[in-house]
């Protein structure tokens, strides 16, 4: 298949039909299969149009969204889309080496624009952040789009040339992280708590100051659960700690663990929180720092929000996993 006719391109909104995930519960349902063409007319312009393969629960216009919303998405996505992360070039070559006709190209099939002061990479890698987006909100306008989800988004199509593969990865990965995008913040509410009883079966002491400082919430790691370290962490550091949490939930999945845990008591037992655990790794290892120098709550966000770059990823992990030893029958 060549890459013209793997690409998906911008969603007309006027003809889009697509599922929507009806809980938070969606990783356990069976989205149709959905496709994005485009039809090219006589003067070359693409006329975009969505196709759904199967019959589906419900369809965007049948939705409690409605075109305002998809409009509004469709803004704040170009937005994100053009100043998203580009350290993934370094380790995926051939899209790095885009060329600027086709950037150019990709960059009008999804009308982005403002983009002149961009490499051509920078300008494709847009326009596929773009279209994949946009897909994404049509296939579970339920959540649609957030901010944040193209820094989940942006390491996949990095490392994946096709825009089919790509998408279908990120449904996958957004059946786990949707919940972080809930208007309720239910899902990020429940692991700051997980985040903050880590830190309190761990470290008293902190966790007392956190209470002094009313931090004791670990409303200052938001970040960090939402877009799963991507802004703490390298493109590189970002796909280690991603494999790594990955495979980790699906030995859960498989059971792995549970049966075998007696032969294996020097090694951590898997567990869906790995994230959190590491997350929870990275405040305790700022421990001293945190006790001694801040004296609130916003202090300790803006030490959270410089750790972009400062991070061992393996030293993360190692700390990660010798918390899961010591209490993932606590938390």
């Amino acid at each position: 298949m060549d890459d013209d006719t793997s690409e998906l391109t911008c969603v007309d909104q006027s003809m889009a039909e697509s599922e929507s995930s009806d809980s938070a519960s969606s990783d356990e349902e069976d989205h149709g299969q959905i496709s994005v063409c485009a039809d090219i007319e006589e003067n070359g312009a693409p006329e975009p149009k969505f196709v759904r393969s199967t019959s589906s629960k419900s369809d965007f216009f049948r939705s409690n969204k409605t075109p305002e919303d998809f409009a509004t998405w469709q803004r704040i996505i170009r937005l994100d889309a053009i100043r998203a992360n580009t350290d993934w070039a370094l380790f995926s070559c051939n899209q790095a080496e885009i060329s600027e006709e086709k950037a150019l190209q990709r960059a009008l099939s999804v009308g982005l624009k403002d983009y002149d002061h961009l490499e051509p990479y920078m300008v494709y890698h847009a326009a596929r952040l773009v279209a994949l987006l946009e897909a994404y909100a049509l296939y579970d306008p339920e959540i649609g789009y957030c901010q944040g989800m193209s820094d989940l988004l942006s390491p996949i199509i990095a490392v994946m040339k096709e825009d089919h593969e790509a998408f279908w990865c990120f449904v996958g990965f957004m059946k786990k992280a949707r919940h972080n995008f809930r208007l309720d913040e239910v899902g990020i509410r429940r692991q700051l708590k997980t985040v903050s009883q880590i830190i309190k079966r761990k470290d008293s002491h902190l966790y007392r100051h956190l209470q002094k400082l009313q931090a004791e919430d670990c409303f200052f790691v938001y970040r960090m659960v939402l877009v799963l370290f991507r802004r703490e962490l390298t493109f590189e550091q970002t796909l280690c700690l991603w494999e790594v949490m990955w495979a980790d939930q699906a030995a859960v999945r498989a059971g792995i663990g549970r049966s075998t845990w007696g032969r294996i008591r020097l090694h951590a037992p898997p567990t869906d929180d790995l994230l959190l655990y590491a997350i929870a790794a990275c405040v305790l290892q700022r421990r001293r720092l945190i006790i001694e120098r801040y004296s609130s709550m916003d202090e300790i966000l803006r030490e959270c929000h410089s750790m972009a770059g400062q991070l061992d990823v393996w030293r993360l992990l190692d700390d990660a996993h010798d918390l899961v030893v010591n209490l993932h029958n606590k938390i």
